[in-house]
């Protein structure tokens, strides 16, 4: 279940108003606001409601992994073709972290 901050962020990256959110998700466009502002949390369905419409926008959610909940955009499948390609480069294996 996404929270209210995770709502609004993935409003700005897919470039959505509250107005077209509602009617992408049927839900009303105060609960939307009440939500992201924090004031109160709609019920579960409705909740579910914003996240699909999102998701159908191009928003990933990014569950608790000890890093903290998030969101970024998909992938278009011309980044996913690049990365599969960078992937299949081979060469030599070290780590990521950056020092």
């Amino acid at each position: 279940m996404i929270t209210g901050s995770q709502c609004r962020a993935a409003r700005a990256l897919v470039e959505v108003s509250r107005a077209k959110l509602a009617l992408r998700s049927e839900v009303d466009e105060s609960v939307i606001e009440i939500f992201e502002r924090l004031i109160d949390s709609p019920e579960p369905d409705v909740i579910a409601a914003l996240e699909k419409a999102l998701q159908d926008l191009g928003a990933v959610f990014i569950e608790e992994n000890g890093g903290g909940i998030g969101v970024r955009l998909k992938f278009t499948s011309s980044d996913a073709k690049q990365i599969a390609r960078l992937e299949g480069e081979g060469g030599l294996v070290a780590s990521d972290r950056v020092p």
